[in-house]
């Protein structure tokens, strides 16, 4: 008689055995390239000697579930995902499903990839953080009935399953902000272009300038990819103005610590010199010096409520969820105060 135990190894499981992460065990089963012979080899056994396939497939065939959330993320280097995974861990740990994790290194093609590979029977659903190129597959997901959810993104339509926040307005109250302390001169890094996100959040920003009978001038607009790097070059970009802005605004809390480094390299002084807001309120917003004035947007909320969407699709409670907007909220802190000068 086989035993019953086996019945519920995870995949953690087998990473502890063969002594790898969950993500090597993950690429293992994906038959990922990037995994040296020896280790395959080695996981591999492992997953034999557990049983791990024979009862996933098993589980497949009786009833069509592997109890498995597939969860593709851009990266893992900032503390906006790992708010987000925060969420999502803290509610699929109260269903006992099981979570692959893969990261696409911002690139489309390897996101196209992933999603075509765990769709065919790796996992029960899918959860998309920040998706660069949805449409190239959320078509077909749909045609096939299969579960996704996307995480900071606007969706593909009005029925695409979806969880995001208020952007445009949350950058709107950002820029208002810095226009009631009296900045008329506000520059703005924009995230990728390609992000429904990204656009909102430049929008709010000129709907705001606008409403205030300020133009939006192209020399006080930079466009960054949300990484910290671009917020240095942005910031240093427009301090080398002819005439500096008063105030940054970064579409990202971390290109706004970008920024705050080009204006400390210069010798300038923040908020006194230049004032500098950021997007998102991950943790080390609140513990930079000066702390950072930031837009919040609710990310382990935003993790939370598209895994608790994910979940009901898949029980069948609701075949058209739609998208869920969560408010963003304006957080002043240390880093803007009203324009007092630039040093000379």
């Amino acid at each position: 008689m086989a035993d019953k135990s086996l019945s519920r190894v995870t995949i953690i499981d087998v990473a502890a055995q063969a002594g790898v992460s969950s993500g090597t065990v993950s690429r293992v089963i994906n038959d990922d390239i990037h995994v040296r012979p020896q280790t395959r080899e080695r996981v591999q056994q492992v997953m034999q000697d557990l049983g791990y396939i024979a009862n996933r497939q098993a589980r497949s065939l009786a009833g069509g579930k592997t109890d498995i959330i597939g969860l593709i993320v851009p990266d893992l280097g900032t503390g906006y995902i790992g708010e987000i995974i925060r969420g999502i861990d803290m509610e699929l740990g109260l269903t006992g499903l099981d979570l692959i994790l893969y990261t696409t290194h911002r690139t489309a093609s390897k996101e196209a990839n992933y999603v075509a590979n765990l769709a065919q029977g790796m996992v029960d659903g899918l959860l998309l953080v920040l998706p660069r190129s949805p449409a190239d597959y959320i078509e077909a997901l749909t045609r096939r009935s299969f579960p996704f959810v996307l995480v900071d993104h606007q969706g593909t339509g009005r029925e695409c399953p979806a969880v995001g926040a208020t952007n445009w307005q949350g950058a709107y109250d950002a820029t208002e902000y810095l226009l009631q302390l009296g900045h008329t001169r506000i520059g703005f890094i924009t995230g990728s272009t390609d992000l429904g996100c990204s656009e909102d959040r430049l929008a709010g920003y000129r709907a705001a300038l606008r409403d205030h009978h300020l133009q939006a001038l192209p020399e006080l607009e930079y466009q960054g990819e949300f990484l910290q790097p671009d917020g240095y070059e942005g910031g240093s970009a427009f301090l080398e103005l002819a005439e500096p802005p008063t105030a940054i605004f970064a579409s990202n809390d971390v290109m706004a610590m970008g920024v705050m480094d080009a204006v400390r390299n210069r010798g300038l002084r923040i908020p006194d010199d230049i004032s500098v807001v950021g997007f998102d309120n991950i943790p080390q917003s609140a513990v930079v010096f000066p702390s950072l004035t930031t837009v919040e947007q609710p990310l382990e909320q935003m993790g939370r409520g598209a895994t608790q969407m994910l979940l009901r699709i898949l029980k069948k409670r609701e075949e058209n969820v739609g998208r869920m907007e969560l408010p963003t909220r304006l957080v002043v802190r240390s880093s803007s105060s009203a324009p007092r000068g630039r040093a000379g």
